[in-house]
């Protein structure tokens, strides 16, 4: 697969600018992971760590529904694996199928698209019970660039770790 990363615009609208960056950093997740074997996206970092590839995209997925179609869309629907919505999907991935993962990340990732390109402007806000209040869609736009921005510092790692390519 080719995947495609543009930087984002350093002279844009602040809605392109936060939808350029967020696809920046979904584009970072892909780079890390492309071309590995089942294996090597299950691999863990060094112990005590759980943490792998595999498991950073199945996070991200969880997250990508948790805030885009939870919150913002306001959709009555559980979570893709995790009951609770915590990051120990991201550690239980030892039998995962990476298939299934990228398939249900890239689907997260498209309904997240059209909510956000659907919504008449930054300004609208849904309800994250976790912080018991209302945010906007600014506001869930910033949390996931930050929130893919320190997993692909993870992924760094992890990617090095496994064939030593850095810097993708």
């Amino acid at each position: 697969m080719t995947i495609e990363r543009i930087g984002p615009p350093v002279r844009a609208g602040e809605r392109e600018s936060l939808r350029a960056s967020l696809d920046f950093h979904r584009a970072t997740l892909a780079l890390k992971t492309d071309g590995l074997d089942t294996g090597q996206l299950r691999r863990r970092s060094m112990p005590p760590s759980g943490l792998s590839l595999l498991g950073l995209v199945r996070h991200m997925a969880e997250v990508e529904r948790t805030w885009f179609r939870r919150v913002i869309a306001a959709e009555d629907i559980g979570l893709v694996w995790s009951p609770e919505g915590d990051f120990q999907v991201a550690y239980d991935a030892a039998a995962a199928d990476p298939e299934e993962a990228f398939g249900a990340w890239r689907t997260e990732i498209e309904h997240a698209r059209r909510i956000e390109r659907a919504a008449e402007s930054l300004e609208v806000t849904g309800y994250q019970p976790r912080w018991g209040e209302h945010v906007s869609l600014r506001a869930v736009m910033l949390h996931m660039i930050h929130e893919y921005a320190r997993h692909n510092g993870h992924a760094d790692f992890l990617r090095e770790g496994i064939d030593g390519v850095v810097g993708v």
